[in-house]
């Protein structure tokens, strides 16, 4: 399981905010087209080596118990992690610590020290507790041994059943993967640090260091002990990446306080600005991802790395797309929401910034779609992954690319609400949302099995996109004329023409849809089934949108030309 890169990407956003308020509609776009284009770079950087990690699990492993067995023993420090320290960085971390980088230095050492010295006490506490409960743990989310009986519409994805041996395998690896919780608090007080000091080259490659020491755990590793090997890389990776901050800290003037944590009004507001944040992740890591895994773990053995592997792929666009422009937009929503005289602007800025969502996710999401059956053999499908393997996470992924248009405006709509300094409301739209997800999934448990986890999460995305939307127009007084559905109908369009033409081309280079013939494709044409349409579609598409005359496509093109040009 690889970091998301988007928090870096978000630490590092004021480097890259657009100068709006004072410019055109076309200047804006194109600074926000600028900064997106910027961060999706970024976010291409880290998550190569992200992908290598999966392939390499793939290869070594195929989809089956060892791999289930390592994606909760990382998952349950991840969710701790998330819980107790990564909620605070965009929240309340990086805007405290900026303030007292820039009033007194002196004092941004002590506020440092108290928050280092408390999160070591914390994290090492838990630590200790996961590997005394390591099993107890375990339990909460794989289930029990005895799975539910499969129905035939779910033998496609059901191999064996869980066995005791399964659940002591997710044991020992969890005692190997758990220090790696402490590491990766400390590096999340220590690289936010770093941001408030306007020091961001050394954060920035922390994702893709952590990467590339599970990779390389894996090619030395596995051959020999096997999955073990990956989990060792896992901690590696964690401790690796904070030790590459302090060359970035030769000046810090740290020392162990934790008699002044709790005493310290920089540690106190922290921890207020963070208590509405804690909510909806107190719902997401405790109840939903623990429900999302039990789920899938009693579908059979192979289902948590199919829903994996599903995830990871899905996530590309998403970073590349919703999560890039959503930052780009966030450090100007939030000046102009300061000022009552700059709401119509605040309405224009997100309005810019959802019909770009628009014309990229629409045919990002529609050719992964055709093209998720050659992707996912392409990627994946080699040593221990079978042709099987390969028709069972390609149909994951679609399920999950259902709700990605949704997901990726949903989440620039959450981030207005942020820039209106208003957390509460996406947290109570984020509960009713999870509701309904596993209503779904329960409902579709029985005929769909951790298929079922994929359409309800599409669903969650439509209630809480649509929720927010009613919302937010609510508090703004309307949107004002942001010209969305014109965007969407030529977006819509133009990627429809884009799909035809993508799915005409993979039909004539080979049809990979049949299992008899799949193992038998060489590579080369492998890659032409995947490289070749997507080449074709995305001029298509770019083709249709300048003939289509879409704002939205200028932006991208006055922004290369500004980066041309040095401006």
């Amino acid at each position: 399981m690889t970091i998301d890169p988007a928090l870096d990407s978000a630490l590092a956003a004021p480097l890259l905010e657009p100068a709006l308020e004072n410019e055109s509609a076309e200047q804006s776009g194109a600074g926000i087209a600028q900064a997106t284009s910027l961060l999706a770079v970024g976010t291409i950087a880290s998550r190569v080596l992200g992908f290598a990690q999966e392939l390499l699990i793939a290869h070594y492993f195929g989809a089956g118990p060892l791999v289930d067995a390592f994606q909760i023993a990382i998952t349950v420090p991840r969710d701790l992690y998330d819980l107790a320290i990564s909620g605070h960085v965009n929240s309340a971390l990086v805007p405290v610590l900026s303030e007292y980088a820039a009033k007194n230095k002196a004092e941004l050492w002590r506020l440092v020290s108290a928050l280092l010295s408390l999160t070591a006490l914390l994290l090492s506490g838990l630590v200790l507790l996961l590997e005394l409960f390591a099993g107890q743990i375990v339990t909460v989310y794989r289930g029990s041994p005895a799975p539910i009986e499969p129905l035939p519409l779910t033998q496609l994805v059901y191999h064996t059943p869980i066995s005791a041996a399964d659940i002591a395998l997710t044991v020992s690896l969890l005692r190997v993967t758990s220090p790696a919780l402490l590491f990766l608090g400390l590096f999340a007080i220590v690289s936010g640090m770093l941001y408030a000091l306007k020091r961001f080259t050394l954060p920035a490659f922390a994702a893709a260091l952590f990467n590339g020491a599970v990779v390389g755990s894996l090619v030395l590793l596995a051959p020999r002990i096997g999955i073990q090997g990956a989990a060792i890389g896992w901690v590696i990776g964690a401790a690796a990446q904070l030790i590459l901050q302090f060359f970035a800290l030769r000046d810090a003037h740290f020392r162990f306080d934790l008699g002044g944590a709790l005493a310290h009004p920089g540690v106190r507001r922290i921890g207020l600005l963070y208590a509405p944040v804690l909510l909806s992740l107190v719902v997401d890591v405790l109840i939903n991802r623990t429900f999302s895994y039990h789920l899938a773990s009693q579908a059979g053995n192979g289902s948590i790395a199919y829903m994996n592997w599903a995830t990871s792929l899905r996530e590309f666009p998403m970073g590349l797309v919703g999560t890039a422009i959503s930052i780009a937009v966030l450090p100007t929503l939030a000046r102009q929401a300061l000022s009552v005289t700059q709401q119509q602007a605040f309405k224009d800025t997100l309005g810019q910034g959802m019909r770009l969502v628009l014309m990229l996710i629409i045919p990002a999401t529609v050719g992964m779609f055709v093209l998720a059956g050659p992707l996912v053999g392409l990627l994946f499908e080699h040593g221990a992954f079978t042709a099987n393997d390969t028709t069972i996470t390609a149909i994951a992924l679609r399920l999950y690319l259902l709700g990605i248009p949704f997901a990726a405006i949903d989440l620039l709509l959450v981030f207005a609400f942020y820039a209106r300094k208003d957390t509460l409301t996406p947290a109570i739209v984020g509960l009713i949302s999870l509701a309904f997800y596993m209503l779904i999934a329960l409902a579709l448990r029985t005929g769909y099995s951790f298929y079922g986890l994929m359409i309800a999460d599409s669903v969650k995305f439509l209630i809480h996109v649509t929720l927010c939307l009613l919302l937010l127009r609510q508090r703004l007084n309307g949107l004002g004329a942001q010209r969305l559905l014109l965007t969407l109908g030529k977006s819509v369009l133009a990627t429809v023409l884009m799909a035809l033409v993508v799915y005409a081309s993979m039909r004539l280079i080979s049809d990979l849809n049949n299992d008899d013939l799949r193992q038998r494709v060489p590579l080369v044409v492998r890659y032409a089934l995947v490289i070749v349409p997507s080449a074709l579609g995305g001029i298509v598409y770019l083709s249709l949108a300048y003939m289509l005359r879409m704002r939205e496509f200028t932006w991208f093109i006055q922004a290369i030309r500004r980066r041309g040009t040095g401006r």
